[in-house]
């Protein structure tokens, strides 16, 4: 008999000490850091706690319930909207949202968190749907990620806008082609910033703030790309096209002026050689006129001459040479001089 009792003693150690940590955890609870607890006796909230530490409960009466109180992360579900001009966008956006009364969160939520994400993804969808919706296709692109404001914008701009249009277009008053001013089109707000306007304060109902929201892709739906990407690469070349058009235009313009300036200095240039060989002929037969002056030059000139007459005939191999007897150049044969 006192064998059997020494063996029942382990066990009953181990029952006793079981019992003491079932009640211990029946009694005492720990709040962390970064979470609410909430204390609730009979579903009545009973105590809300936010400060870290250990505490105390009544056993078997009351519970306890954690909350996260940091921030916490949603990843909505790539969604179509509408936009104003009726073209269909592809959206997928995240939020970050924290609980910011455990009290409303508990009894409206039950403190459930994929609960409150499945409310958190209505509020969120229905946000941007009405806002893609008071949006054109080029808004909403445009407002993706900071605020742009077109107008009074100092930036250069180049030949080919965002809208295909042309610095040329803009005129020095400010106004566009169209006779609109450049200062009256609106402001183009950050959609991220036109959701949280959207939203408002629809989240406090549920003791929830959104901390954020950020669209990651704002794209055009598989079935569109193709069509959208053929009638942008067929802008884009008719607007090379006119370019290039227009290079070739001002390429002849320039060519033909080229050409007249060209024909221009050749023809003075012509004129010019024209007078220099005229005044070389006129100083020559000068030249010439002073150098043969008297009788006896004269003379000698046309027999010099007569000479080249002589030895140009002489020069198709031809050994015969006619001469009348008058010629000075026979009365030299002849011994006449």
């Amino acid at each position: 008999m006192k064998k059997n009792k020494a063996g029942f003693a382990p066990l009953i150690i181990l029952i006793l000490l079981f019992i003491v940590l079932i009640g211990w955890n029946s009694v005492a609870y720990e709040t962390a850091e970064n979470e609410y607890t909430v204390i609730k006796q009979f579903g009545e909230i009973k105590k809300i706690n936010s400060e870290p530490g250990l505490r105390f409960k009544t056993p078997f009466i009351q519970t306890v319930s954690s909350i996260p109180k940091c921030k916490q992360f949603y990843d909505l579900q790539k969604s179509d909207v509408i936009t104003a001009d009726k073209k269909t966008m592809l959206v997928d956006a995240f939020i970050t949202w924290k609980v910011i009364d455990p009290k409303v969160f508990t009894t409206s939520l039950n403190a459930n968190l994929e609960t409150a994400k499945g409310r958190l993804d209505v509020i969120v969808y229905n946000a941007i749907k009405t806002t893609s919706s008071n949006m054109t296709q080029e808004e909403l692109i445009l407002s993706r990620d900071d605020d742009l404001e077109t107008a009074n914008n100092d930036t250069e701009l180049d030949d080919v806008e965002i809208n295909d249009i042309s610095a040329e277009e803009i005129s020095e008053n400010g106004e566009n082609a169209d006779g609109t001013s450049a200062a009256e089109e609106p402001e183009i707000i950050a959609i991220s910033q036109k959701l949280q306007e959207c939203i408002g304060n629809q989240c406090e109902q549920y003791g929830i703030n959104i901390e954020t929201i950020e669209v990651k892709v704002l794209d055009l739906p598989d079935e569109n790309k193709a069509a959208v990407y053929n009638r942008m690469v067929t802008e884009r070349n008719n607007i090379a096209a006119a370019y290039t058009a227009q290079g070739a235009a001002e390429a002849q313009k320039i060519k033909n002026m080229t050409d007249k300036e060209v024909s221009v200095m050749v023809s003075n240039a012509k004129a010019e050689a024209e007078k220099i060989v005229a005044e070389g002929e006129a100083e020559y037969m000068r030249i010439m006129s002073e150098a043969y002056s008297d009788e006896a030059k004269a003379d000698y000139y046309a027999f010099v001459r007569s000479l080249d007459a002589a030895k140009a005939s002489l020069s198709n191999g031809d050994n015969t040479l006619f001469l009348n007897g008058d010629s000075p150049i026979a009365q030299v044969f002849m011994g006449q001089y």
